[in-house]
């Protein structure tokens, strides 16, 4: 599987234990948001989630308004095989 530097990226920032949400409007529209330790947060690209989705190395809890995603086990060795 051949990801994205920002795909990789994101995928071990959430390894490293930063928390990635998704937060929808009342219109179905939707926003993801990488939040640091400090609880800072950046926007996230949808489309690097998707792919991360459909690969099987995210998964989430699919509530609404805010749903939390996590590492797959897959994800979890993705992210171990991976150069730092």
């Amino acid at each position: 599987m051949r990801l994205t530097q920002r795909q990789c990226a994101l995928l071990k920032a959430i390894a490293a234990g930063q928390r990635l949400k998704d937060h929808r409007d009342i219109e179905g529209g939707k926003v993801y948001r990488l939040y640091a330790l400090d609880e800072t947060s950046q926007t996230v690209n949808a489309a690097d989630v998707a792919v991360l989705i459909e690969a099987g190395l995210l998964n989430s809890n699919k509530k609404f308004p805010a749903a939390t995603y996590w590492l797959t086990e897959q994800g979890q060795r993705f992210c171990h095989l991976q150069p730092a």
